[in-house]
């Protein structure tokens, strides 16, 4: 028998409109990528996030792997990875595995994510410059996108502590160093919960402080019940502090336990914002309701409607 609460999310979920539904994608592409991660016990933000973009990304030799383990020293509202509870000790061979999954899925573009970990001393910044290189033995032509938390809190607590952290990882070299806002000013201590608008811009902008050649990148997800106007002042926010890459997409509550969804956002207003963006001087923006951050990753441009 199904409970209230199914039900209730079964409801919601045909209420969603017509542009959120999609095909999954190859289910053979899908598979042969599950079956080599779970071989090696490593984790994808593609699986556990429950993208819907995963088998077009896989198609094109694309994936994000998410690193130090699948459960969150945080709990924000609205993500669908598992958090609650103490994480795992670190996998010293992940870096590694994950570079061996990298050849064998013949990747042309990773995106390296992660939990956060404030539980470690440096918050995970060397298990991420450790498997940038790892990768970089197995893969020279493969591209690396990282994708961090904001490394605030541990040992070394503050700006200080933060700046030695991404500073190690801009020493790597990525193709692109992300760190996404998420929402709009007003609505980050509902959203994000641990972590500060401000803070993160100054992710984004130290990164450029120390190198300005790395492109920075940070993603926009709306439906939590932003304003337009408040979305703008946004994009205005990160151009400020040099973001040159954006993503905007569209919430889509995970369970029932997870924020609800306060508005479904028109493709014409993806669009909108889209070419807003551009005009704005991001040099690679895509927006769409079905965009999350590492879609279409490795290519350059804009793309609208997506």
């Amino acid at each position: 028998m199904i409970s209230s609460q199914q039900a209730d999310l079964k409801s919601e979920s045909t209420a969603m409109p017509s542009w959120l539904r999609r095909p999954i994608g190859k289910a053979s592409e899908i598979s042969t990528v599950q079956r080599i991660i779970k071989q090696r016990q490593i984790h994808t933000i593609c699986e556990e996030g429950r993208c819907p973009n995963r088998g077009e990304c896989y198609a094109q030799k694309t994936a994000t792997f998410l690193l130090m383990g699948p459960t969150c020293t945080r709990s924000c509202a609205f993500c669908q990875v598992d958090k609650g509870h103490a994480p795992m000790p670190l996998d010293l061979e992940e870096p590694q595995k994950v570079a061996q999954a990298v050849q064998l899925l013949g990747l042309r573009y990773v995106v390296l994510t992660s939990v956060a970990r404030d539980d470690l001393p440096d918050q995970g910044a060397g298990h991420f410059v450790e498997t940038i290189a790892t990768i970089r033995q197995l893969n020279p032509e493969t591209q690396i996108e990282v994708l961090t938390p904001d490394f605030w809190g541990g040992a070394g607590v503050g700006e200080s502590g933060q700046r030695l952290r991404i500073a190690m990882i801009v020493k790597a070299k990525p193709a692109c160093f992300n760190h996404n806002i998420e929402t709009v000013q007003r609505l980050t201590g509902p959203v994000r919960r641990g972590a500060k608008y401000d803070r993160s811009l100054s992710v984004l902008a130290m990164v450029k402080e120390i190198d300005s050649t790395i492109p920075t990148k940070s993603g926009l997800m709306l439906g939590h019940g932003e304003t337009l106007d408040e979305v703008i002042e946004a994009m205005a926010d990160l151009r400020t502090v040099g973001c040159d890459r954006l993503t905007i997409g569209q919430y889509m509550r995970p369970t029932l336990e997870h924020l609800p969804v306060q508005k479904y956002w028109t493709p014409e207003e993806f669009d909108q914002l889209g070419r807003l963006a551009w005009e704005m001087g991001f040099n690679h923006v895509r927006s769409g309701p079905l965009v999350r951050s590492s879609y279409h990753a490795g290519e350059e441009g804009v793309g609208i409607g997506e």
